[in-house]
């Protein structure tokens, strides 16, 4: 009997170990959503600018300097 308990306090340490880490490993990914939703919302809002011209640094290539001859 005493062997049957050892293998369930290994089992049930096991288990634990195991919740803890999916939890974790569910609070990066939650993380990472949101960087990745914040990211691509900020790439939305760039592509506007520049499709409206509205940013001074990014001027219509029809607009811009010939680049220099060397």
């Amino acid at each position: 009997m005493n062997e049957i308990e050892n293998r369930m306090t290994e089992l049930e340490a096991k288990l634990a170990f195991q919740e803890d880490t999916i939890e974790t490993l569910n609070d990066e990914l939650k993380t990472h959503q949101q960087r990745l939703a914040k990211m691509q919302r900020q790439i939305e809002l760039l592509a506007e600018k520049m499709k409206e011209g509205r940013d001074p640094g990014l001027m219509p290539q029809h607009q811009e300097p010939p680049p220099p001859h060397y």
